[in-house]
């Protein structure tokens, strides 16, 4: 197509209730498995994306971001919340939604809810980092906070790593029961313990990924244990942490996009010079993750916005696939694109000539 000719205005809508349409179309371990295909795929590209820390705007309550990527075809953003007391009103959490838009023309290509995707795509990244960083024969895995994410995290785990038992701690009983409740519809093995020293002993992997906006030290350097993956997904913004600083120090670590994770991740109780490695220089071979059995590995995850360009890109691909969504008339279409006052029709000259000889007579 040249220049000179037309482009179709054509935006794909994917609501909640699309998105759960094709997770159960295709499957939830298929599509965590896809997402992570596709994730891997755009890490190995790193260096063709024009990257920045997402924008973040605090309260006392919560954050809402937004979070930017873009190569030379796609640009990509979602807008996305953290709001740990949202309990409170029956709101989730983390809500989400996000656009994919062809950068030659700007035309938002794609406008999809990112709350049910965002769970599926942090769990696919999760289970990315922990086949380049765990050891090969990982069977057990701790899950440290019970709520809306940790189905995801169990289910990446067990079908992409083989972790077949999961041991459950939260200050939420309720949170626990649901989690094990969920496991047990899944066939999968669970034990839910008192506490987190308790629930973490003998296991390969640990992931945390709790919600409340604090300091924590959820897990502190006593309980590591050599061999151990350790996948902090819960801390992810500046005043929000679960490691204690001395549990950093036990191990290489690694993270997504370095300039956000010193910000929001973790590492914030860090010092400048404080060595990491973004996940990416292993995927591609150029950094070695895991050096031996014995030692442990830290992905302080925070969720970057070129996981949500690849999940994006994933549930385009799959719509299309399925014929799923609807057609979205978010700009006007225009049989002469410089005459923006024309869309609104002839009515609109004739009310405003109307409203102009009113206010003459008065």
């Amino acid at each position: 197509m040249s220049a000179s000719e037309a482009r179709r205005l054509d935006t794909r809508y994917l609501s909640a209730g699309h998105v759960a349409e094709i997770v159960r179309r295709k499957g939830l371990a298929e599509c965590i498995a896809g997402v992570a295909s596709y994730l891997r795929q755009d890490f190995l590209r790193w260096n063709d994306f024009d990257k920045c820390a997402r924008v973040a705007s605090h309260s006392e309550v919560g954050v809402i971001e937004l979070m930017p990527v873009s190569d030379a075809r796609s640009y990509a953003f979602k807008y996305v919340n953290g709001h740990p007391s949202n309990h409170r009103f029956k709101l989730p959490t983390v809500m989400a939604f996000g656009v994919l838009a062809d950068v030659e023309t700007g035309v938002p290509e794609l406008l999809s809810e990112l709350t049910l995707t965002t769970a599926i795509r942090t769990a696919a990244m999760s289970a990315v980092a922990a086949r380049a960083l765990a050891r090969e024969d990982v069977r057990s895995m701790a899950l440290i906070g019970n709520g809306a994410q940790s189905e995801f995290q169990a289910l990446a785990f067990h079908h992409l790593l083989g972790v077949e038992v999961f041991h459950l701690f939260d200050v939420d009983a309720a949170a626990t029961r649901k989690l094990a409740a969920n496991l047990e519809r899944m066939g999968l093995a669970w034990r839910a313990f008192d506490s987190v020293r308790e629930a973490v002993r003998g296991c390969d992997i640990v992931t945390t990924v709790t919600a409340d906006k604090t300091n924590a030290a959820i897990l502190t350097a006593d309980m590591i244990e050599p061999g151990m993956h350790l996948n902090a997904v819960g801390g992810d913004c500046p005043g929000k942490t679960e490691l204690h600083p001395g549990v950093l120090k036990r191990g290489p670590v690694f993270c997504e996009f370095e300039p956000q994770s010193r910000i929001e991740g973790d590492l914030q109780q860090m010092p400048a010079d404080f060595p990491v490695t973004e996940l990416w220089q292993v995927l591609a071979g150029r950094i070695e993750g895991r050096t031996s059995a014995a030692q442990v590995t830290i992905f302080d995850s925070v969720g970057f916005a070129l996981e949500d360009y690849s999940a994006l890109r994933y549930m385009r691909d799959l719509a299309l696939e399925l014929g799923v969504g609807e057609r979205l008339a978010l700009i006007p279409e225009l049989d002469d694109p410089k005459d923006l006052f024309g869309f609104l029709g002839a009515g609109l000259a004739v009310a405003a000539m109307k409203s102009t000889h009113t206010a003459a007579a008065c």
